[in-house]
């Protein structure tokens, strides 16, 4: 019997395009005029120098803060995930959030499917690339509302990569629970692999523009997604 419901996010709970073609670049432009802006803001202060330390470490040469806006754009066209890009990245979507710039619509499935399966007493959590931060940002302004507290666990790549089978044991360590008691949905088949392979229930969701998987159960939607056996 499945105990808990792990989700990846984009493709699986809301486009993809809501990400890649709505967050990042907003991200992206709004950059150099938030660093410019917040140059005094502690927090800023503290993940810019996170980066400006990662670039030291790979070139040998620490840049200064006023270079940052170039060097982090460049991160954001390699899709590099890193800690202090990532956090910055969050910071921004924050202000989009809160003037409402964007608003991310759940798939009309997911919230009834969601909130039947919490009503069983089925716990819920998300593993996603995204940092904590930007997952719960994500799900605070959604286009029904603050879902949040349907979320036990908001996990990102602090415990891993997504396609490699040991993120997913610590994940399962850190829910309290036997792998075989929790699936994970997702639209990306190496994740399913990985998480397959450390012993998890894998179900592939298959939206528009997805493949189905010859690997792992395809599903449309939330809508016919059996968690008994």
């Amino acid at each position: 019997m499945v105990q808990y419901v792990l989700m990846d996010i984009e493709g699986t709970l809301i486009s993809v395009a809501f990400v890649r073609e709505i967050l990042f670049p907003f991200a992206k432009h709004r950059l150099a005029a938030f660093l410019r802006e917040r140059r005094h803001d502690a927090d800023v202060l503290r993940w810019t120098s996170v980066c400006q330390d990662t670039i030291e470490h790979e070139t040998g040469t620490r840049p200064a803060y006023e270079e940052l806006p170039v060097m982090l754009t460049g991160w954001v066209d390699q899709d590099r995930k890193l800690a202090g890009l990532k956090a910055l990245q969050a910071m921004i979507w924050d202000e989009g959030y809160r003037q409402r710039a964007f608003v991310p619509e759940l798939y009309g499935d997911v919230l009834p499917a969601l909130t039947q399966w919490r009503a069983r007493g089925i716990r819920l959590g998300i593993y996603s690339s995204g940092s904590e931060q930007a997952q719960r940002l994500l799900f605070a302004h959604t286009n029904v509302g603050d879902v949040t507290l349907l979320f036990e666990h908001f996990f990102d790549t602090s415990v891993g990569d997504k396609k490699t089978a040991s993120s997913y044991r610590t994940i399962s360590a850190q829910i309290g629970l036997p792998p075989h008691h929790i699936l994970f949905l997702s639209d990306a088949e190496g994740e399913l692999d990985a998480a397959a392979l450390a012993g998890f229930r894998t179900a592939h969701i298959v939206r528009p523009g997805t493949d189905a998987s010859t690997r792992h159960p395809a599903h449309p939607d939330f809508t016919h997604l059996r968690l008994e056996g």
